[in-house]
C-alpha cells in the first residue's frame, strides 16, 4: 500500500551503483518518472565504472559519484555531498547493507527499499517504505518498476533508457569511419568465466556471419578479451572485421551497439546496453537463468542449452572447459542471428 503519491516537484535520489547490466535496465525508471513529474529532480548515485552511461540520460538533474577504491574519505565525501541536496525520497535499488546505509546518508524522509524478504544484508532496516514482495521469478526491469508502482504511477506503455540521441559519429567520429553500413556486434566474454563461450564458437560463427559479404562483424568487449580477439583476426582475415576489444569508452561501446543492425554475446551488461538502445540481442546463457536476465525486447533471441545443473549461478564452472556453454553451436546461433537481422530489416522498412 502506498504511503502517499509522489508531489508535483520531487527531490529524488536513486542509489543503483552497478553492476552494468543492473545500471543499464535501472535507467528507464527516469524517463518514467520525469514523464509524470516533470518538475521532478532525479539525482543518480553511482561507481565511477558506469558513471558515463548514467551522465549521458539527459533527464538526470545530479550525477553522484561513489569513489568505492578511496575508502573511508569517498565515504566522507559522498556524505558532504549528499548533505548538499534536500531529497524527498531516495529509491534504494541495491538493496545490500552499503547502498541502504548510503540511503539513510542521503536524509530523505522518504526512503523506498526491497521488501524484507527480497532485500540481503539487513537492507529492509535502513529503509522506511517497502516495494511489495516477490517470490521470484521477476526480471530486474520488473522489480525496478515496482519502485514507480510503489510511488503511485501508472504502468508504463513503453521504456526509454535516455539514449534516443546517442550516435556513434559524434562521440567518436574515428570509430565511426572504420564500421560498415551494416555489421552485427559480436561481444566476447563476460565477467563471469562460467558465462564465457569458447573461441571455436566465436570463430564459427564470425566466419558464418562474414560468408555472405553483405554484413560486417565488430568485436566487441573489454581488455581481458584483447588476446582472443586479436587471435580471432589473425585467422580471419577479413575487411569487414574490425577488432575494437578493449578500445572503447562504455559510453563508445553503448553507440556502437545502438548502430549494430543486431548483436550477440553472454549474458552480460552490453546485452542490457543492447536492449536499453533497442538493439536486438541474441544472448548464449549457461549458468545463469534467462527468465531473470533476457536483455529487454530480446526475450525470443535467447541460445541456451539447458543441463540439469543449470543454473547454479557459480562464478566458475566446477565441469571442466564449460560444458554448458560448451555445447552451445554455432549454427543454432547463427539462425538466432538471421532471426533478428529479419525483425530488424522489417522494422527499418515500416519506418521508411
Amino acid at each position: 500500500m502506498y504511503r502517499k503519491h509522489l508531489p508535483s516537484a520531487p527531490s529524488i535520489l536513486i542509489i543503483l551503483m552497478g553492476a552494468l547490466g543492473d545500471v543499464a535496465r535501472g535507467l528507464c525508471i527516469v524517463s518514467h518518472i520525469k514523464n509524470h513529474r516533470p518538475k521532478s529532480k532525479i539525482s543518480w548515485l553511482v561507481e565511477p565504472k558506469w558513471a558515463e552511461v548514467v551522465r549521458f540520460h539527459p533527464a538526470i538533474y545530479r550525477l553522484i559519484v561513489f569513489n568505492r577504491p578511496r575508502g573511508l574519505p569517498a565515504v566522507k565525501d559522498l556524505y558532504r555531498e549528499l548533505s548538499e541536496e534536500n531529497f524527498d525520497i531516495t529509491l534504494d535499488l541495491q538493496r545490500h547493507f552499503k547502498s541502504g546505509f548510503f540511503s539513510i546518508l542521503s536524509r530523505a524522509k522518504r526512503r523506498v527499499g526491497f521488501h524484507r524478504r527480497n532485500a540481503k544484508e539487513f537492507n529492509w532496516l535502513m529503509n522506511n517504505e517497502h516495494i511489495d514482495y516477490s517470490p521470484g521469478g521477476l526480471s530486474k526491469l520488473d522489480l525496478y518498476i515496482r519502485f514507480t508502482r510503489h510511488l503511485g504511477l501508472p504502468e508504463p506503455k513503453s521504456l526509454d533508457f535516455g539514449f534516443s540521441s546517442l550516435d556513434i559519429a559524434a562521440v567518436r567520429p574515428h570509430i565511426s569511419a572504420q564500421l560498415t553500413e551494416s555489421f552485427v556486434a559480436v561481444v566476447m566474454g563476460s565477467s563471469w568465466d562460467s558465462k564465457d563461450w569458447v573461441f571455436e564458437g566465436y570463430r564459427q560463427l564470425v566466419e558464418s556471419i562474414l560468408e555472405s559479404g553483405e554484413i560486417g562483424v565488430v568485436l566487441l568487449g573489454d581488455r581481458s578479451q584483447t588476446e582472443p580477439a586479436e587471435q580471432l583476426t589473425r585467422i580471419i582475415r577479413h575487411p569487414k572485421l574490425v577488432d575494437l576489444v578493449g578500445k572503447t569508452s562504455l559510453l563508445e561501446l553503448t553507440a556502437i551497439l545502438k548502430a549494430a543492425r543486431t548483436a550477440v554475446g553472454p549474458d552480460s551488461g552490453p546485452g542490457h546496453l543492447a536492449g536499453a538502445v533497442k538493439t536486438p540481442y541474441v544472448s548464449l546463457f549457461g549458468p545463469t537463468d534467462p527468465t531473470l536476465t533476457a536483455p529487454y525486447g530480446s526475450e525470443h533471441l535467447v541460445v541456451q542449452v539447458k543441463p540439469e545443473c543449470s543454473p547454479c549461478y557459480k562464478r566458475k564452472c566446477p565441469i571442466p572447459d564449460r560444458w554448458c556453454m560448451r555445447q552451445i553451436e554455432a549454427g543454432v546461433v547463427k539462425a538466432k542471428i538471421d532471426q533478428a537481422l529479419l525483425t530488424s530489416t522489417c522494422e527499418r522498412f515500416d519506418t521508411v
